[in-house]
């Protein structure tokens, strides 16, 4: 499937509507199959232990996702998420920034259905995998 949105539409989308999220996050690749998200984190991303905490990473599950639907999509903002699961497999270094690899199963007319695999960059070891579902809005 072609790209609906290449990786300066991306970009720009993301900069203007996730303006709260965009100065932490960025795009690593973009492709027919799948989109990359990168988070840096930062000290409101840690937890004690020295540690990414789980809502973090579950904020770059859940925006990567979104953004592989828009690739394919196009600029829909009301697709919204509507069933989240996430693993947290292994515990993430605080310092180090994290790629989810986001890739999208399923897209129907009114439910698009994905995972993402949460990595370190140049590691092969999956630190938490999530499985999402949005809801299309009919008249996109």
């Amino acid at each position: 499937m072609a790209l609906a949105m290449d990786r300066s539409a991306l970009e720009a989308f993301l900069a203007r509507d996730f303006g709260e999220v965009a100065d932490v996050l960025g795009f690593e690749e973009v492709r027919d199959e799948a989109v990359t998200l990168r988070l840096t984190p930062d000290a409101r991303h840690l937890r004690p232990g020295g540690t990414v905490s789980g809502p973090s990473m579950f904020l770059l599950a859940d925006v990567a996702i979104y953004f592989a639907i828009l690739s394919q999509l196009g600029p829909v903002a009301l697709a919204v998420t509507t069933n989240a699961h996430i693993d947290f497999l292994r515990k993430p270094e605080a310092g180090v920034p994290l790629l989810g690899e986001a890739r999208v199963l399923k897209l129907g007319k009114t439910l698009a259905t994905g995972t993402v695999a949460i990595r370190n960059p140049g590691a092969d070891r999956v630190l938490a995998q999530a499985q999402m579902t949005y809801s299309i809005p009919p008249n996109r």
